[in-house]
């Protein structure tokens, strides 16, 4: 395996055992293993578990953008990129029940640890604020876009928070059905 690979190797298992695990509770060696790559070899990628955390927050920054950017050129209007947004809890669902939203749960773990990188894991939300805050715009609400947006940010979060504490509840699925009922109905109302 060339050693770029290799290193994207082990960036994708550490973002999946970070979100399975957490970042705290997740070793060097739990990665490795993933990988099938000696601690040697790991090293060589990476000298401290800070520059993988930073390398994953950037891939999923990436992964971010490039299904925003897909939600953008294949749906027509922004209340339809509004709606794959709010869609993404179902589509995520089990691993939602499972361990949470992978952006909450990073963001309240290095928050709690105080952690130099919380600030670099919230730039996952502002992404997220930033395209809502844009496709309200875009749907006529110029005024109240950002709030819009921190809105369905917010109530995604705790959706996602409360799927995770209630798994076997039917409580996703009601609460996606909701909130694309209120956009429909902001939709409806016109600009402001």
């Amino acid at each position: 395996m060339a050693a770029s690979e290799t290193r994207q190797s082990i960036v994708a298992a550490a973002d999946d055992l970070f979100y399975e695990n957490g970042f705290d509770h997740t070793s060097f060696a739990q990665v490795a293993e993933v990988v099938g790559i000696s601690r040697g070899n790991f090293y060589y990628h990476f000298k401290t578990k800070d520059e993988i955390l930073d390398a994953v927050i950037e891939k999923r920054l990436e992964d971010r953008r490039t299904m925003m950017s897909q939600w953008s050129s294949s749906q027509e209007t922004p209340r339809q990129r509004v709606a794959l947004f709010i869609r993404i809890l179902l589509t995520n669902e089990a691993k939602i029940k499972a361990y949470g939203c992978p952006i909450g749960t990073l963001f309240t773990e290095l928050s709690k640890l105080d952690h130099p990188g919380e600030d670099s894991a919230r730039r996952l939300f502002d992404l997220f604020r930033i395209w809502l805050k844009r496709q309200f715009e875009l749907m006529g609400h110029t005024r109240d876009a950002d709030d819009l947006g921190m809105h369905i940010l917010a109530r995604s979060q705790g959706v996602a928070t409360l799927a995770n504490a209630y798994p076997n509840e039917p409580f996703l699925k009601n609460e996606v059905q909701q909130m694309l009922a209120w956009l429909e109905a902001l939709e409806a109302s016109g600009n402001t």
